[in-house]
């Protein structure tokens, strides 16, 4: 063996730690080299110089400290503000990818997770094999348009198909390709409870496909409403996959009463008892006056609109109109649209003419965020970043369950007597 087989063959064990940290493009910026290069080593079709064992020694430990007690490791696909991120941390996982395209949530991901893996962009622009290996992939996915017609007529001239065809043009073909490429031991996706519903089913049916048939998952699905753990009706879907044939039922689930939760348990205490969130500034409540910020309150002109559009289209017949809400009730579903007007939920004052909205950090209450959660952008920017969050508590409950299944890949559920399936 020459003196540079000898060197390269050092280099292997120190490329693959990194590979397990970093994506390629952040290793070949590191090296000053070209990805294609790093991609070569890393397939064996050519040898790393022995020389870049130093430089990947200073990669490991300044960019990217391991986290030695982690039980398994995931990634954060179409992250937001990061509250699946939040659930699979507390169950002991590792985070070691994020994708979120938007700058405005990054801004709010950054702050409540200081990460030295950083934050990708937009994750159509992410080649598959530039993601670090993990145990559980997450996304919240947004739910696009499937196009049916040109698989209808494959299957007329009895040609094969993929995910590919199926799903190109849509971002579940993303988590498709990377889920095909990584093999995860399990994943976890989330969507709107119609996903099940659209265009007459079929687009669910082409996403259970591709998870069951093509890529050969073992997968599950729930919808879950919020309202078994916050004052808000918020029916989500839960879209559980693992790779071995495991006993996973959703039915194991733990779901307290709904409609317990009110919503005086997440806004605003005027009773002297509101805690101080410096990190925050206290920028939507006065504790000196002891009470919410008077910007919050709806100005004349917008309730006048508010009460007449509604008197309009209950005069029609329809349901459209503001939602009026006190403390004792559960709220509608909360929507990115929230900060137009608040209409969907507007909170009754005492002594006051006019309603208000929500404040931001009654927003995040709302998704079931601890008080130690920074909001670092503008309520605009706020409102909409909660209005696309998840339940916190609903992930929570849910990487609960699926823990001994990733953990354990020979787990099998124990037999609950009397348990309806």
């Amino acid at each position: 063996m020459t003196r540079l087989d000898t060197q390269s063959t050092e280099v292997w064990p120190y490329l693959q730690a990194a590979r397990k940290l970093h994506t390629q493009a952040a290793i070949a910026k590191h090296l000053d080299v070209d990805i294609r290069t790093v991609r070569r080593w890393e397939l064996r079709q050519s040898q790393p110089p022995g020389y870049l064992v130093h430089a990947l020694q200073r990669l490991l430990p300044l960019e990217a400290p391991t986290t030695p007690n982690a039980a398994f490791r995931f990634i954060d696909l179409f992250a937001g503000i990061g509250g699946i991120r939040l659930a699979f941390e507390e169950i002991g996982g590792q985070c070691v990818f994020t994708s979120e395209w938007d700058p405005y949530a990054q801004k709010t991901y950054a702050a409540n997770f200081p990460s030295d893996h950083g934050i990708s962009g937009d994750i159509t622009q992410v080649n598959e094999m530039d993601i670090p290996d993990h145990d559980v992939l997450l996304a919240g996915f947004p739910c696009q348009p499937f196009s049916i017609a040109g698989v209808s007529k494959k299957n007329a001239l009895g040609r094969l198909h993929g995910f590919a065809d199926e799903t190109q043009g849509t971002l579940f073909f993303d988590v498709a390709r990377i889920i095909a490429r990584k093999e995860p031991r399990a994943f976890l996706l989330e969507n709107v409870k119609n996903l099940q519903s659209h265009d007459h089913g079929r687009t669910f049916e082409v996403i259970k496909n591709v998870l069951e048939r093509e890529l050969g998952y073992t997968v599950r699905c729930k919808v879950i409403d919020g309202a078994h753990f916050v004052p808000q009706h918020r029916e989500r879907i839960l879209i559980a996959g693992f790779k071995d044939s495991v006993a996973f039922d959703w039915d194991i689930l733990d779901l307290p009463e709904k409609n317990v939760r009110r919503l005086k348990d997440i806004l605003h205490r005027t009773d002297g008892s509101e805690p101080v969130l410096g990190h925050d500034g206290d920028k939507y409540f006065d504790h000196i006056k002891g009470r919410v910020d008077p910007k919050y309150t709806l100005t004349d002109h917008l309730w006048a609109y508010l009460q007449t559009y509604a008197a309009k289209h209950k005069a029609k017949g329809n349901g459209f109109g503001f939602g009026l809400v006190g403390p004792n009730d559960v709220t509608r579903t909360l929507s990115a649209r929230y900060h137009k007007d608040g209409s969907e939920i507007l909170i009754k004052q005492v002594g006051r003419k006019n309603p208000r909205r929500l404040t931001p950090r009654e927003c995040a209450r709302l998704m079931g965020l601890s008080d130690t959660f920074k909001i670092p952008v503008s309520d605009t920017r706020a409102y909409r970043q909660f209005g696309n969050s998840v339940v916190v508590p609903v992930i929570r409950e849910a990487a609960r369950v699926m823990r001994p299944f990733i953990c354990e890949p020979h787990y099998q559920q124990p037999e609950f007597p009397g348990l309806v399936r």
